[in-house]
């Protein structure tokens, strides 16, 4: 490796690093993984990329093992960047916006998303609406790797929604500039002899030859980032062919993003929320189909167990706000407290938010949705303007973050943290879910977004404990067996990386995972491109690589 560090710095301006420190820093994620990368290098432009690749192409052509793991800021929950390889790191260098228009803007990986809206709102008061819960810390280059989302993906819709062209640089090295194709545009592109012309070619034989079996297996549920997305690429009614759909969610195994072309939307200036505090699962999914009538923008939802533990860790919440706010929402919370004292907590709190062009529209459609509910088992507040929902959205947010900072020796493990079912399942799936990890003595939260039945489940776990590390790997299989029962999706935002890839039959059947298989063999035939996620992971690498530690 150290031959192949000194050939690969000779080519490009930019860094290359293998010291200690810099290896444990680019080791770990945000996931329950730990990989130590050979070296790590930080690519100042494409034709920086464009060599690396070429350079690592030409040594596993002889032999050696060797691969390139993209990564931007690393808050991934998947392990999706780690490896014992090349790290390609994108946050140093490659992190500007590149142009900004009325509609769209273009961006370089490694910028990061807080940065990305800050220069598109004061350009034209527009930013990207799929954004997800860590938008101050993640990057650019995640949300497209992942296809995220997050609290406004009910209303707008995920990542793949906005991608309008991405600069990838292929496995041989060469640049291709994807975007949706005609059919008579297609028609030429396939019969250019070159890599791209020969993927062309490849993936409509596939997506043609395996129409059906496709179109049986495109999930059905509001979200999905679990596999490739083979039904997307084909949209028979525009009469495209639209390879950004396959590489936006692909977590680097395709191709490496290196600039990405990105719709804007412009949002409502005024919000009001209705919050719902419900104790019977069993009307669920008719407060969940009264609600959605009325168009909220966001539709969120927290259960008992994170309730507590905001009221229980509401001192290290409060510390992240400047004084006045930190008083401000100190007030607000008597009446979460007063609930705890008296027992009065719901199973769940429900949170519909509407925005509107004033204050008094969206206080409106908030009253109407409150109107709705009308005979239902259960209580309603409003929140009239931003600051009064500042402390619902405190613990939405800070849920993941409460344990994992303050629950000394336990691990905040998200590994069966993004499941998605039907909203009409609701009845069946919660007692199912709930009762599965009572009967492991778990402590956990459920988060999540009501409005699109998709759930963030995040346990805390002993990674010391190999009866925890074991238990891990039994609970996935048992929740995404019921995930699967109710055809649902393994993960409706984080992805699959190392966690979830080995389950990805469970929810797909072994024929659609096979041609997951050859469509990485079309994109990357020497499988240089982040291995063994998407494709080709095991359970085994899940044990080799779980953290022992906190």
């Amino acid at each position: 490796m150290s031959s192949l560090r000194e050939h690969i710095a000779a080519f490009i301006s930019g860094d290359i690093a293998d010291d200690a420190e810099t290896l444990k820093k680019y080791s770990r994620d945000t996931s329950v993984f730990e990989r130590k990368p050979e070296m790590v290098i930080y690519p100042k432009n494409t034709e920086d990329v464009q060599r690396i690749v070429r350079t690592v192409r030409e040594a596993k052509e002889h032999g050696e093992d060797v691969s390139i793991s993209p990564r931007s800021a690393g808050t991934d929950m998947t392990g999706g960047p780690l490896t014992r390889s090349i790290s390609l790191v994108f946050t140093k260098y490659m992190n500007r916006i590149l142009q900004i228009d009325d509609v769209s803007a273009t961006a370089e990986p490694g910028m990061y998303y807080r940065d990305f809206e800050k220069a598109t709102l004061a350009k034209n008061g527009k930013l990207l609406p799929s954004y997800p819960a860590s938008r101050e810390i993640c990057a650019i280059g995640g949300i497209v790797a992942n296809n995220s989302g997050g609290e406004l993906t009910l209303r707008f819709g995920k990542t793949n929604s906005y991608v309008q062209e991405l600069e990838v640089v292929l496995s041989d090295g060469s640049v291709a500039h994807f975007k949706p194709l005609s059919f008579e545009e297609l028609a030429k592109k396939v019969q250019e002899p070159t890599l791209e012309g020969v993927i062309y070619q490849k993936m409509h034989a596939l997506l043609e030859g395996h129409r059906d079996e496709i179109e049986a297996a495109r999930p059905t549920v509001t979200k999905n980032s679990a596999g490739y997305a083979l039904w997307n690429v084909i949209d028979r009614s525009k009469k495209t062919f639209d390879l950004t759909q396959l590489i936006t969610g692909s977590q680097g195994t395709l191709g490496i993003v290196t600039k990405a072309k990105l719709r804007l939307e412009r949002m409502q200036e005024h919000r009001a929320m209705l919050v719902i505090l419900l104790s019977d699962i069993e009307i669920l999914p008719e407060v969940v189909r009264r609600v959605l009538k009325l168009n909220p923008e966001s539709f969120e939802s927290y259960d008992d167990h994170t309730f507590r533990l905001a009221i229980r860790f509401m001192p290290q919440i409060l510390r992240h706000f400047g004084l006045l706010q930190m008083v401000r929402l100190a007030l607000a919370f008597i009446p979460e407290f007063w609930l705890i004292i008296t027992g009065g907590v719901p199973k769940l709190v429900l949170m519909a938010e509407f925005a509107e062009e004033t204050a008094e529209l969206a206080l409106e459609k908030a009253r109407e949705a409150r109107g709705s509910l009308h005979g239902l088992a259960l209580s309603t507040k409003l929140a009239r303007s931003e600051t009064q929902s500042a402390k619902y959205w405190t613990i939405r947010r800070e849920s993941f973050a409460l344990l994992r900072k303050n629950m000394r020796g336990l691990y905040a493990a998200p590994f069966i943290d993004d499941v998605v079912v039907h909203p009409d399942n609701y009845p069946q799936f919660i007692p199912e879910l709930n009762k599965l990890l009572n009967e492991h003595h778990l402590i956990y939260t459920i988060a999540g977004h009501i409005g699109d039945a998709n759930f963030h489940i995040i346990p805390l776990m002993d990674l010391q404990n190999e009866e925890h590390r074991r238990e891990i790997v039994e609970l996935q299989t048992k929740v995404y067996t019921i995930v699967a029962k109710y055809k649902g999706s393994i993960t409706g935002e984080h992805n699959d990386g190392i966690i979830r890839t080995p389950y990805l039959p469970i929810m797909y059947g072994e024929k659609i995972c096979l041609l997951f298989e050859e469509v990485k063999r079309i994109f990357d035939p020497l499988n240089i491109l982040n291995p063994g996620k998407k494709v080709g992971g095991t359970i085994e690498d899940i044990r080799e690589s779980m953290i022992t530690h906190a």
